[in-house]
């Protein structure tokens, strides 16, 4: 059992969800307010957001038929019968309570009982992400399934992880930060619209309207490509802004083989085939939050 929930978990995903702690950690320290026990707890809390996200979304796909045999990517532990539709509910409660308990020792890690305005705004974010990972497709009315997952994907993934994480440290905000957290939520978001195009048919056929299913394949690789271009611009201009050394670009490196990925996107017509580009995509955000940090602070 405990096996099954290790997979239901998909390990694969936290590189992808983590991303934005990292890049804003690398930013704090390069202000010199970097905070280890900040940063592992953070990590933590980030870490049970995401399996919590994956298990509901496990339940939810797996309740409603959207897991079927039809479906390209991995078997779903509700699909297969690994684990019941009770124990993945119980799984979920009780994710949801420890990461719930371990966000509030960040909050009071960061702020102590000084903050206390600061306190309660990120107890209500936290509360709000733990929410959004259950409605993503729990429940009768799952924004994913109405087209809407891009949106929250963005929010948290990038503006929340990367801003959020920033402020934190340093109890304040640079403005300039949206962008480099423009292109973690950018790039996050591709790796959620790649596996929608890769599930596009049996999302229609199982009534999941996702952003994929309304614009179809077509204008869903446009997008695509919108997406990656624009966060290699957003991190180009906060670079140039910032700019003290040519090490600041040494992020240009992860987007080598995004360029390829999207020559890949751009040939490919068999969704199928794309289930490998989401692991690749994903560790390149992740070799991106890092390399961009790196030239930051070197």
């Amino acid at each position: 059992m405990l096996k099954a929930f290790i997979k239901a978990a998909r390990l694969r995903t936290l590189p992808l969800s983590v991303s934005g702690i990292v890049l804003g950690s690398f930013l704090a320290a390069e202000a010199e307010m970097f905070d280890i026990k900040i940063f592992v707890l953070a990590l933590v809390t980030t870490i049970g957001f995401q399996v919590v996200s994956n298990f509901a979304n496990d339940y939810g796909d797996g309740v409603k038929g959207t897991d079927n045999k039809d479906r390209v990517g991995p078997e779903r532990a509700l699909q297969s019968g690994a684990i019941s539709p009770k124990s993945m509910l119980k799984a979920i409660k009780i994710t949801s309570l420890l990461t719930f308990i371990i966000a509030l020792l960040l909050i009071y890690t960061a702020f102590g009982m000084v903050n206390i305005n600061y306190s309660i705004l990120f107890l209500v974010l936290g509360l709000a992400s733990i929410v959004a990972a259950i409605k993503y497709t729990m429940g009768d009315n799952p924004f994913g399934y109405n087209g809407y997952g891009d949106v929250f994907v963005f929010l948290f993934f990038g503006l929340v992880s990367v801003m959020g994480s920033y402020f934190l440290y340093t109890k304040q905000l640079d403005y300039s930060l949206l962008l480099p957290a423009v292109s973690i939520g950018t790039m996050s978001t591709g790796v959620l619209n790649l596996n929608n195009m890769r599930d596009r048919l049996s999302d229609a056929t199982s009534n999941k309207r996702t952003l994929v299913v309304k614009i179809g394949s077509t204008y869903a690789k446009y997008y695509h490509y919108t997406l990656l271009i624009l966060a290699f611009i957003c991190s180009i201009a906060y670079t140039i802004i910032h700019f003290e050394s040519f090490f600041q670009f040494l992020f240009v490196i992860a987007f080598l083989p995004i360029i390829k990925h999207l020559i890949v996107v751009y040939k490919n017509r068999e969704p199928a085939l794309l289930d490998p580009e989401l692991k690749k995509l994903a560790l390149s955000t992740f070799a991106f939050a890092i390399l961009f940090g790196l030239g930051h602070l070197l």
